[in-house]
């Protein structure tokens, strides 16, 4: 995918030790890639735009969460 090239990738805001996260970009419409900060020009996982957005507001919610009893 061409556009990935020339995309501008945003850190994770719950970035940390030194900004090891994951990037996203918002260029792409209808699909958000993933990328490990690390290997800036390594591979990228794409995402649906509206199952990206469920998973964000799943974890902002605590949607995914272990169970207090799953032995974590």
């Amino acid at each position: 995918m061409d556009e990935l090239h020339s995309a501008t990738w945003r850190k994770s805001s719950h970035s940390a030790n030194g900004g090891n996260c994951v990037e996203v970009s918002d260029d792409i419409p209808g699909t958000v890639p993933v990328r490990d900060s690390k290997d800036p020009h390594g591979p990228a996982l794409l995402f649906p735009a509206a199952a990206w957005s469920t998973f964000v507001t799943a974890v902002r919610t605590g949607g995914l969460d272990a169970p207090a009893d799953s032995g974590r």
